[in-house]
């Protein structure tokens, strides 16, 4: 597997890494990540389509793009692979044409031929579709057991439209999925948090999917005022700061939610994601230390299911965590840098959700204000 990693800005390749000497007519598949406006662009596409002419091409706004050691914005941060015996194959549905995310996530399955698939990796509209129903329904038709991870487009903090294509310009409502396949293959995958639980733990007891009304029988928006303080007059912004940790079942992990936004005329919160009724929840917080080190364990622990450095990492991450670290948003992904070394390949983007298993090679999860790794390498 070769592997070269690009960023495209104001119309053109400004930056690339390429150690292996990949050739453009080499390239099988490209992933691109990047803002909206230039990935929306009729331009932005023809460039990158006139470099890379034999090449499946996957594209997905972003809420910032992530390029080596670095964060960026509006750019497109690309990888190009070429593989030696391995290959791919690709589905896409937009959400318009289906009756629910949940019959989305079975269809994207349905459509890739089982035999040899090693991984999906789904890019999806972040806004118009529900990232628990779609996850549902990915885990649904799964039935193999193959590793799921990815996640939803963004679109910067403006929570307005975001766009995803594939072998075409980016559209609302799209969701693709990249079938990976071939026994040569070696993955591996991670994903943590760092946040901070506090409080009690409390049981949801009114919600509707993703809207929460009551905690304990208690005014779910009151009770996260009070917890928030002084912070509490800056909502909805400064619920970046304080996501939910929410375990389903007695059986689970705790998963992390954040919270979109609130209304005040209904006393709710919707967040980023479904809420169970029943599941027991406590609010967390934010320590910057803990954010940074949570991303280098989650590179330690695809290390820990195979030894060897990867050829490439795709990083996801979440917008609140951009929002939270600010001007120390390059330290994360330079901790991934610094376990995985200068050989492995870096790129990646900050989501409205993250897609990825809790253990390893079970079934996937939504994740909010997670860093989660997919990574892919091939046997010679």
């Amino acid at each position: 597997m070769k592997v070269a990693t690009l960023l495209y800005q104001n119309g053109s390749f400004t930056k690339e890494i390429n150690k292996e000497n990949l050739s453009e007519e080499e390239v099988q598949l490209i992933i691109g990540f990047g803002s909206g406006t230039i990935l929306t662009s009729e331009s932005s596409y023809s460039n990158i389509q006139s470099k890379f002419p034999n090449a499946t091409i996957c594209l997905c706004s972003t809420a910032g793009e992530i390029f080596d050691v670095g964060v960026y914005e509006n750019s497109i941060s690309i990888v190009a692979l070429a593989f030696a015996s391995s290959y791919i194959k690709t589905s896409v549905i937009n959400i318009n044409n289906v009756s629910s995310s949940l019959e989305a996530g079975k269809q994207l399955v349905e459509q890739l031929s089982k035999e040899d698939l090693k991984l999906i990796f789904v890019l999806s509209d972040g806004g118009k579709v529900n990232g628990s129903e779609l996850v549902k329904g990915l885990n649904a038709n799964n039935t193999e057991g193959v590793l799921i991870s990815g996640g939803l487009a963004g679109d910067g903090t403006k929570f307005e439209q975001t766009f995803v294509g594939l072998n075409s310009i980016p559209q609302s409502g799209n969701i693709i999925a990249i079938g990976f396949y071939g026994e040569k293959l070696k993955l591996s995958h991670g994903s943590l948090g760092g946040w901070e639980s506090f409080g009690l733990e409390r049981e949801v007891t009114k919600v509707n999917s993703n809207i929460l009304f009551e905690i304990d029988h208690k005014n779910a928006l009151d009770l996260y005022k009070t917890y928030l303080g002084k912070y509490a007059d800056e909502l909805p912004g400064s619920a970046l700061l304080f996501p939910l940790s929410l375990i389903p079942s007695d059986e689970q992990e705790p998963i992390v939610r954040t919270i979109l936004s609130i209304d005040e005329k209904n006393q709710s919160m919707t967040f980023a994601g479904d809420i169970p009724i029943g599941s027991k929840v406590r609010f967390m917080k934010a320590n910057f230390d803990r954010l940074i080190d949570a991303a280098s364990e989650a590179a330690t622990n695809c290390l820990k299911i195979n030894e060897i450095n990867p050829k490439l990492a795709l990083l996801i991450s979440c917008v609140g965590r951009k929002i939270i670290l600010n001007n120390r948003i390059d330290e994360e992904v330079e901790a991934i840098s610094e376990i995985f070394g200068n050989n492995t390949a870096l790129t990646g983007f900050y989501s409205y959700g993250e897609i990825s298993p809790l253990k390893p090679f079970t079934n996937c999860e939504l994740h909010n204000q997670t860093m989660t790794i997919t990574c892919i390498d091939e046997l010679n």
